[in-house]
């Protein structure tokens, strides 16, 4: 078989035909447009279509050729600007708060400057009593942020002076332990 004209020129134009009639037989339908199914016409021969023994690497080069262009894909991306994206769905696990939201929640890192210098302990203690002069119970967080002290440390001397209320009122708060609490309103001017 002689193809008469090709698109491209890679194309291969002769091809041997190999006629069989050992498959299953098969028949072609067609759809009206009402949608009724009609049969056309009976297959009985099978023709499978092989390029000639000389055209054989210009055919291997033809199927790579395909291959890598079906490999290849097509994409791109553009920048759509003055969009604010409000038709959007957000992502899983986006805030949908702050979902388009121009300004962004600013991220502190504790790095050299934020870090907390130790007093020294009887400095502290002398801080803590005072503070605890003004108002008679603290959060740990009140006290870190008033002496500005690492929370660790504070933590640590907390322990040695104060009582942590688990219940009652005044529950996830600090005190003075009663031996400091008498020795300190007797120090008080009266």
């Amino acid at each position: 078989m002689e193809l008469a004209s090709t698109d491209s020129g890679n194309a291969l134009r002769s091809y041997s035909l190999n006629m069989s009639t050992d498959f299953i037989p098969m028949s072609v339908f067609s759809e009206s447009s009402q949608g009724k199914f009609t049969i056309e016409g009976k297959i009985l021969n099978k023709f499978d279509m092989k390029p000639h023994d000389q055209n054989l690497e210009r055919y291997g080069k033809l199927c790579r050729e395909r291959t890598h262009k079906s490999m290849t894909k097509s994409r791109q991306i553009q920048v759509i600007d003055h969009v604010t994206g409000g038709h959007m769905r957000p992502m899983p696990g986006m805030d949908v708060l702050s979902f388009g939201a121009a300004e962004k929640k600013k991220v502190v890192s504790k790095g050299s400057e934020t870090k907390r210098l130790r007093k020294e302990r009887g400095e502290l203690e002398k801080i803590i009593f005072k503070l605890f002069e003004r108002q008679p119970y603290w959060t740990s967080k009140q006290l870190i942020q008033e002496t500005d002290q690492p929370e660790q440390y504070m933590k640590e001397i907390l322990k040695d002076l104060c009582v942590y209320n688990n219940k009652g009122v005044h529950q996830g708060t600090y005190e003075l332990k009663p031996e400091y609490r008498e020795s300190s309103e007797d120090t008080k001017p009266r």
